[in-house]
C-alpha cells in the first residue's frame, strides 16, 4: 500500500548526459533529462513509485495500448526563479486533469499526492538541466499506458505509469499563421475532447499537415456539428480581444481544462480585464478581423504560454492582425503569469510550488 510521505526509492544514473548536452541549443522535445519515474498499476492496486534513469522500455507487440491507443499524458513545466531556486506552477490542476481523463479513458486513477511527492523528487533531481534565460524551463510529461499483452477491445487489468523531463526553451519563435478548419474535426459531444489521450493528437495530424502544406503553422478547430464555432488553436486553447474584451470558447465537454487557460482568465479578471466564456462563432471574428475590431488572438497553452497569431484565413480570405508590441492585453496577462512562475512578483493565487 503506498502512502503520503513514503520514501521513494532512487536509483541514479551512473552517468550523467548533462556534461554532454549543449542547454543553449536544443530543440523543444528532443533532449531527455536524467532520470524519471515509473509506477506500476496490477493487481488492482498502484505499487510504490521508484525513480530510475531514464531509458528505453520493454514491451510485448501485444502490449494493449499499441492496440487499442489506452493512454493518457500530461504537461507541465518547472521554473528557475529569480533566487535561483525551482517553482512548478499548479502541479495539482494537472494531476487532478490526468485523473478527469484517466476517467474518460476507463483507466484507474492515480493517487494525486503519491504523484505529486514523486513529482516533486524527480526534479529536485534533474534541476541542473533547466537551462539559463527567461525562456527556459525543464517540460514534465506524466503519461499513463494500458500494459497488459493480449488482444480483445476491454479495459486493461495493469497499467505504467511513467513522468520525464526535458530541458525547453520557446515553443514558437515567431508569431503562427492559422487557417479556419471547417472540414475536419477534432472533437464531437460525448467523445473524449476534454481528455487528454493519445488519440485525440494523433487524429489531428492529417489536417494539421495540410494546413502547413498550404504554409499554415496550425489550425483554428471548429465545432465537429456545425463548423460555426470555434473551440481550440492546434492543442492549445484558443483567446480573441475583440475591442479590449477576452473572448474564449466555453468548457463544453469537446474543449480540453486548459491549466493555462485558467490562469490567463484569472489574472486577466483581477487586471479588470473583460473576460467572456461563450460560444465564439467564426462569423462573429471574421467581422470583427475585417472592421479592425480583432485586436489580437493567441493561443494557450503550456508548451507555449501565449502563442500569438500572426494572421487568420477564413476560407479564402486571410487578415493580418496587429503587431505584437501593440498587444497590451495578450502581453500583460502572460508577461504577469510568467513573473509569477518565476518568483519576481508575489503569488496572490498560490499557484506556485517551491522545490
Amino acid at each position: 500500500m503506498i502512502t503520503t510521505g513514503q520514501k521513494i526509492a532512487i536509483q541514479r544514473t551512473a552517468k550523467s548526459r548533462l556534461p554532454e548536452t549543449d542547454l543553449e541549443n536544443i530543440k523543444f522535445g528532443r533532449v531527455f533529462s536524467d532520470h524519471m519515474v515509473v509506477m506500476d498499476f496490477e493487481d488492482g492496486a498502484w505499487k510504490a513509485p521508484a525513480i530510475m534513469p531514464f531509458g528505453d522500455l520493454k514491451m510485448s507487440p501485444a502490449a494493449l495500448v499499441l492496440h487499442y491507443s489506452q493512454t493518457i499524458f500530461e504537461g507541465l513545466k518547472a521554473y528557475r526563479n529569480v533566487n535561483g531556486g525551482v517553482n512548478l506552477i499548479r502541479p495539482k490542476a494537472n494531476i487532478a486533469r490526468m485523473n478527469r481523463s484517466a476517467k474518460r479513458m476507463c483507466m484507474p486513477p492515480i493517487p494525486e499526492d503519491v504523484i505529486l511527492d514523486a513529482m516533486i523528487e524527480l526534479v529536485r533531481l534533474d534541476q541542473d538541466w533547466i537551462p539559463k534565460g527567461d525562456d527556459a524551463a525543464l517540460y514534465i510529461r506524466p503519461f499513463m499506458f494500458a500494459s497488459d499483452q493480449y488482444l480483445g477491445v476491454r479495459p486493461s487489468d495493469g497499467y505504467r505509469l511513467i513522468i520525464f523531463t526535458c530541458p525547453v526553451r520557446g515553443y514558437y519563435s515567431e508569431p503562427v499563421k492559422v487557417k479556419v478548419e471547417t472540414h475536419f474535426s477534432r472533437a464531437f459531444p460525448g467523445g473524449t475532447g476534454e481528455a487528454k489521450c493519445g488519440g485525440n493528437y494523433a487524429g489531428a495530424l492529417y489536417p494539421s499537415k495540410v494546413g502547413m502544406d498550404e504554409g499554415y503553422h496550425q489550425l483554428l478547430w471548429t465545432d465537429g456539428l456545425t463548423h460555426k464555432y470555434f473551440e481550440e488553436s492546434g492543442t492549445m486553447n484558443v483567446f480573441f480581444n475583440v475591442d479590449g474584451t477576452l473572448v474564449t470558447p466555453a468548457l463544453d465537454g469537446t474543449i480540453l481544462r486548459g491549466i493555462t487557460r485558467d490562469s490567463i482568465i484569472k489574472i486577466a479578471a483581477d487586471e479588470g480585464i473583460r473576460v467572456e466564456e461563450r460560444q465564439v462563432s467564426v462569423e462573429e471574428i471574421e467581422v470583427a478581423a475585417k472592421n479592425g475590431r480583432l485586436r489580437s488572438a493567441f493561443g494557450a497553452g503550456t508548451a507555449a504560454t501565449i502563442a500569438h497569431i500572426q494572421s487568420i484565413a477564413f476560407n479564402n480570405a486571410v487578415y493580418d492582425l496587429p503587431d505584437v508590441s501593440t498587444r497590451d492585453l495578450a502581453n500583460l496577462v502572460g508577461t504577469k503569469l510568467d513573473d509569477i512562475r518565476r518568483g519576481r512578483i508575489a503569488d496572490p493565487y498560490d499557484w506556485v510550488v517551491p522545490i
